[in-house]
């Protein structure tokens, strides 16, 4: 089963509580590789870098068997840079810098062994973007999910909706799914959602868990694990949307019984992203390592209720 990304490859600069970085590897497309290339062999990269980039870690994504043939070196020209820092709470940031460089005029071009994906992640770019991407494939894929946020709400709404019409499933937080659908009830905002195109919604509250909205009312909560540690939630939800489809490509399915499984993994994924800065602690964990977080989600999730 084939499984394109596609989204920004970038640099990061974070702020938090708990210190602070300087220039680190980061960007959407960076943390869904790490977590689908866990879960998944065959994984291909679409995005863009200037000739700035840290290349030891593309070398690291080859070496995960992360066929990278579909990112785009832009010569003479720097990466994108985004700079934040957190508030106390880790759920609030602000923007200090966002420097678009190399993603102002990102052209996405799909090698032509990657014409005809079976699973496709969009991650968080420009609708036009995300839209000129499945229009150049040569066949529908199996399962297609869009992560978007609030920003292109604001800028590109029309453009966003016309891609929303092609996608099977979005990832959007709960203040987003208010903004897109108008409605404070998550409950009626997933049903006005849906109706733009997507079949299934994941709604993600951060470190409340996430909500899984499919056909004919079926709904699902997933809690997210209690840590001890959290230095910087950048990626997490980009980890998250990577473990959920890395899950089911590798389990060849789309069903809603399997989506429940997918979006546990998929938070599992984004637990071991935020106990570290930007992408370390996620491009150091085995399979091993996950299986054992999956058990301490199976003992949150495992209540009976009794007589």
């Amino acid at each position: 089963m084939s499984l394109l990304v596609i989204g920004s490859v970038a640099f990061d600069a974070i702020d938090t509580p708990f210190g602070s970085t300087g220039k680190i590897v980061g960007g959407a497309a960076s943390y869904i590789a790490l977590a689908t290339s866990l879960l998944h062999k065959h994984v291909g990269l679409v995005a863009v870098v200037g000739e700035d980039f840290d290349f030891d870690f593309i070398k690291s994504l080859n070496n995960r068997n992360v066929d990278t043939t579909g990112l785009q070196i832009k010569k003479g020209e720097k990466s994108f840079f985004w700079h934040g820092k957190y508030h106390m709470d880790m759920n609030s940031r602000d923007t200090l810098v966002t420097e678009l460089n190399v993603l102002a005029d990102f052209d996405p071009i799909i090698p032509q062994n990657w014409s005809n994906p079976e699973y496709v992640m969009l991650g968080n770019l420009s609708p036009q973007v995300q839209l000129t991407t499945l229009n150049r494939l040569t066949e529908k894929p199996k399962l297609v999910v869009l992560d978007t946020m609030n920003f292109w709400m604001d800028i590109a709404l029309d453009d966003l909706k016309a891609v929303l019409t092609k996608v099977d499933v979005l990832t959007i937080n709960d203040e987003e799914a208010r903004q897109l659908s108008g409605e404070y009830s998550l409950v009626k905002a997933a049903r006005v959602i849906r109706e733009m195109g997507p079949q299934t919604l994941i709604i993600k509250k951060g470190e409340h868990g996430a909500l899984l909205f499919g056909e004919n009312n079926q709904t699902f909560f997933c809690p997210a694990l209690p840590l001890e540690d959290v230095f910087d939630p950048t990626g997490a939800g980009d980890t998250f949307a990577g473990g959920f489809i890395g899950f089911l490509a590798s389990a060849g399915r789309t069903d809603f019984e399997a989506m429940k499984t997918a979006i546990i993994y998929g938070s599992a994924m984004a637990s071991f992203c935020v106990e570290q800065f930007g992408t370390t602690k996620l491009a150091s964990i085995t399979k091993s390592d996950l299986n054992a977080r999956l058990e301490q989600f199976k003992s949150l999730m495992g209540y009976e209720i009794i007589d």
